[in-house]
């Protein structure tokens, strides 16, 4: 929680450059790109509303899924990439939730960037 407040109190998003938030579970991952201005939540993604993993080499190893949590992560930034980018945004500030910056949230991170995503 204090490492949330920290950077929380740092991070802050704009109608020109919303701010990306992860929620990292147990189970599932979800972003989505808030305007703090406005305090409006813009959109959304996460494995648990349909978001499929593409079939990929990234993430197998010899034809099997190396960790399909990190593969999953890393197609809901693409995705949310992909819908940021028709609504004509294409700068973010990321907001890793107090998480640290490695495995899924990295991966989601790394998916947004490739998908089109600056922050």
């Amino acid at each position: 929680m204090r490492r949330h407040k920290r950077v929380r109190a740092v991070v802050k998003g704009t109608s020109e450059r919303p701010r990306l938030s992860v929620f990292r579970s147990a189970s599932h991952i979800y972003a989505q790109l808030i305007d703090d201005a406005k305090g409006v939540t813009l959109f959304s993604a996460s494995d648990a509303k349909g978001v499929r993993v593409k079939p990929s080499s990234r993430g197998r190893v010899e034809g099997k899924v190396k960790d399909k949590k990190i593969t999953v992560a890393f197609t809901v930034g693409e995705t949310l990439a992909k819908k940021a980018l028709e609504k004509g945004i294409d700068k973010v500030v990321f907001d890793r939730g107090g998480y640290k910056y490695h495995g899924r949230v990295k991966a989601l991170a790394d998916g947004a960037r490739a998908g089109g995503l600056n922050f």
